[in-house]
């Protein structure tokens, strides 16, 4: 079953709040965010753009596991920097393309290199339940002669 629908449709649903953080914070309060927010990733920006996501797994590789300090390694230090992003025309097949391809989390949506929203795999996957739920109660609303 294909799945209709763009990632504008999504960010509609979402709403408009985007978080995000500067490359010239410490990982400490990055993370602390992250807790704040129950979120796992945030886009770093620089000068209004994305340079960057900071997520958990970068903490635990790059900060945790190399036996340095949170409140003394800055996120530009550890961010992932290979930013894929996508528009808000994307289709949802092809966000979860994306993010398997690349084994990535989240995406950066931009439009004229602005950040205007930001997604992740679980608002893919709950778009999809949604979408397929809506098709089956058609699907029986049509059988049933309703």
């Amino acid at each position: 079953m294909q799945t209709i629908g763009t990632i504008d449709s999504i960010l509609h649903h979402k709403g408009p709040q985007v978080w995000s953080i500067s490359p010239d914070k410490t990982v400490f309060e990055a993370i602390a965010m992250l807790a704040e927010k129950n979120i796992g990733a945030l886009p770093v920006i620089e000068n209004g753009k994305v340079i960057g996501i900071f997520s958990e797994r970068d903490y635990t590789r790059k900060v945790a596991l190399a036996g340095k300090s949170s409140k003394g390694t800055r996120v530009r230090e550890i961010i992932s920097t290979e930013v894929i992003s996508v528009t808000p025309g994307s289709s949802v097949e092809e966000c979860m393309r994306l993010m398997t391809e690349h084994r990535i989390r989240h995406l950066p949506v931009c439009h004229d290199e602005k950040l205007v929203g930001f997604i992740s795999i679980g608002d893919l996957v709950n778009w999809t339940i949604s979408m397929q739920s809506a098709a089956l109660d058609q699907m029986e609303n049509y059988l049933a002669g309703r």
